[in-house]
């Protein structure tokens, strides 16, 4: 309790009168009514708020909050009124969604059938709440001792309640509990990690070079003392992002006799090969050394790509190979800040670089992710590194040593994920690797929804399909027990399997059958207290993040209908599990990198260095060609597609379905959750979440 700290004793005193002589006011307006104070001590004292108000004021303050309240209603409507027009739009334009693998229309059928069958329950429940059989409460079954029978319906609804007591709610309670161990053990483990990353911030503590290796003046003479280093381009008709990738590493600072660079092109339109032999032969004309490869048959995907570049007999005379995707800008002093480690260091095998993004503030989609890649490499990738010395090799913006690909079997074609096979594959094999939080390379997230869902499906279920491919091989490596166990159990199952399962059963399927079988109990602290907690440690890595708490927490339940999908694909190897879908992308940069560009074009105008040689008259013959392509046929505008996902929205409704459950038997938190947990799978089921396709 609060202390009760009076000052009107100490100013009567300084008044030196503890009583006031009493003062009558009389006001003249009738209106108004009369106050009397008897001492300075009733200044101090509670007033009645009711006291001194006639029926005119009473009247005009219940006009004044009637106002708010209809204001209010009027806003309510008014974004109630918009969301109906935009599902309607979508409803009446959208396309649904293609559903390619059993397993998805499988999960559809599942949960529409969930959907059913909860309508038909909340119909029987309301019609028992209107006739006053009050039996469905969350503590305990309370049916009354009565021999009277009101009817053929009073008489099932009795026997359902004892069914679903006996039978139904005994098993809901044991996948919960089962669903909640998981979900502590997982949340556990993102406490260890945070605190690592803590030990590390708090110590200080990231890789270091202890004295420079190359010197700056090597780049004047022949810079013998550079290792050779290889630059590997892959893409895929990356029209939008293929120039700025091209342009920024043909800028690294590197003795350009010591560096090559291939550009790895899996294009099928021709437009675009002919526009990226264009970028190419540009920057050979610089004197950069560039080569543009195209494979006449496409196989393997990226895998197969990287295997075909590094088959290449002129690559044995390199000693690093650096990767970058089609959308990634790396600065000129990378390869500066990244191959020096792999000095005096024999057993290092791979220089993993951060991510940075130019377009994370683009829209609402865009800054969530942003929130799980910064927590993916501020914590996890970092705490892995420093304490393992493993992580799973993101793919791109990283270093390998050529010998640990040649000696980990190279690049393999078995999986969507072939990052992570070579870098389990290298840590089986005993090398080492390190993650260079300070050092970031700028590049593009998914703006639209269908390209991130896309996206999260080859990432969750690459690594499912990798689990059974390389379980033996981890069961029968000589490596030491507590890093099988950390792969397999962490690596895989905690971070990979078991997070999509509990976080799609439990919030999508449990609680909402928890409203209908109320004996079967979802603690509050379950759907409300861990998940915040847990939410505000993912976000603690990007802070200015902080306002988007919620709609987090909410698009992490609804993406893990996709993940769980994706998941279950890549365990029993379904047909979407070898998938393998280009990420489409903007083509945005910084404005900085534009400014920094647009500097180095003027230097080289005013410096004539360049030698054009006989294919300058290629490209202009190219530019002539295109021109003429678009003056005879000119392309048609472009229009942007509609969306409708189908599991997405039958999750929408048996949500909302189980809120109406919950408003009957007034539980607070749950109606809550459930409400704006379905509004939620309503967005993205109508692709009302980031940009639209074209």
């Amino acid at each position: 309790m609060a202390p009760n700290i009076n000052f009107s004793k100490w100013w009567g005193k300084d008044c030196n009168s503890s009583k006031g002589t009493p003062v009558v006011v009389t006001m003249e307006n009738p209106n108004y009514s009369l106050l009397e104070i008897n001492s300075p001590d009733e200044v101090f004292m509670p007033v009645d708020k009711d006291r001194g108000k006639n029926a005119k004021q009473f009247t005009w303050v219940l006009l004044l909050k009637a106002h708010k309240a209809v204001g209010c209603v009027t806003w309510l409507g008014n974004v109630l009124w918009d969301l109906l027009g935009a599902a309607k739009k979508r409803l009446v334009f959208g396309q649904m969604e293609n559903e390619k693998s059993s397993k998805g229309r499988i999960l559809y059928r599942v949960i529409m059938g969930f959907l059913v069958m909860a309508l038909a329950f909340l119909a029987f429940e309301v019609v028992a709440h209107l006739k006053g059989w009050h039996y469905f409460e969350n503590s305990s079954l309370h049916i009354p001792e009565t021999l009277e029978i009101r009817g053929w319906l009073h008489l099932v609804y009795v026997a359902w309640l004892e069914f679903r007591a006996d039978c139904i709610a005994p098993a809901i309670q044991a996948l919960t509990n089962f669903c909640i161990a998981l979900f502590l053990i997982q949340s556990a483990d993102r406490m260890l990690l945070c605190l690592g990353c803590f030990w590390i911030k708090f110590k200080k503590i990231k890789p270091r070079i202890e004295e420079v290796p190359y010197k700056p003046d090597d780049l004047e003479g022949s810079g013998c003392n550079y290792p050779k280093v290889l630059v590997q381009i892959p893409m895929c008709n990356e029209r939008e992002v293929y120039e700025q990738s091209i342009s920024a590493v043909c800028q690294l600072d590197w003795p350009k006799e010591r560096l090559l660079i291939q550009v790895l092109d899996d294009s099928d339109d021709e437009s675009i090969q002919w526009l990226i032999k264009g970028e190419v032969t540009q920057w050979s004309q610089k004197g950069v050394n560039i080569i543009y490869r195209h494979r006449l048959v496409r196989t393997g995907y990226k895998a197969g790509n990287l295997k075909s570049a590094m088959n290449c007999d002129y690559v044995k005379d390199y000693e690093f190979v650096a990767i970058f995707d089609a959308d990634f800008q790396p600065k000129p002093d990378f390869l500066k800040l990244t191959v020096p480690h792999f000095k005096d260091n024999p057993e290092l095998g791979l220089v993993q670089a951060r991510w940075a993004f130019v377009n994370k503030d683009e829209n609402l989609l865009t800054r969530l992710q942003n929130i799980n890649l910064c927590f993916h490499f501020e914590v996890e990738q970092q705490v892995n590194g420093f304490f393992l010395n493993f992580f799973g090799f993101n793919g791109t913006a990283g270093v390998w040593r050529v010998e640990a690909l040649e000696d980990s079997g190279g690049w393999l074609e078995r999986t969507t994920v072939e990052d992570m096979d070579i870098a389990v594959r290298a840590h089986l094999n005993g090398w080492k690797f390190i993650f260079l939080n300070d050092v970031k390379v700028l590049c593009e997230l998914p703006e639209s929804y269908e390209a991130y869902k896309k996206q999260q499906h080859r990432w969750h279920s690459g690594p499912m399909h990798l689990f059974r491919l390389c379980l033996p091989a981890i069961i029968n490596s000589k490596m030491m027990f507590w890093k099988k166990a950390n792969l397999i159990l962490l690596f895989f199952l905690l971070r990979k399997l078991i997070l999509p399962f509990y976080s799609f059963t439990l919030f999508c399927i449990i609680l909402p059958l928890t409203m209908f079988v109320p004996e079967a109990e979802l603690s509050m602290w379950v759907i409300c207290y861990v998940p915040v907690f847990m939410s505000f440690m993912n976000i603690l890595p990007s802070p200015r993040s902080f306002p988007f708490i919620v709609p987090y927490l909410l698009f992490e339940n609804t993406m893990s209908v996709t993940k769980f999908n994706a998941m279950v694909s890549g365990l029993f190897q379904l047909g979407s599990s070898y998938e393998w879908i280009v990420t489409k992308k903007a083509g945005r940069s910084s404005e900085s990198d534009l400014l920094a560009v647009e500097e180095r074009e003027t230097k080289a105008m005013n410096h004539p260095q360049l030698h054009r040689g006989t294919s300058d008259s290629g490209l202009s013959e190219l530019n002539k060609l295109r021109e003429h392509q678009e003056a005879a046929s000119p392309k048609p505008p472009v229009k942007k597609l509609n969306k409708i996902y189908k599991k997405e929205l039958a999750l929408a409704f048996l949500l909302l379905t189980a809120a109406g459950r919950s408003l009957l038997s007034a539980q607070g938190v749950h109606f809550y959750f459930l409400l704006f947990q379905g509004i939620s799978f309503l967005l993205v089921g109508l692709d009302l979440i980031g940009e639209q396709m074209s």
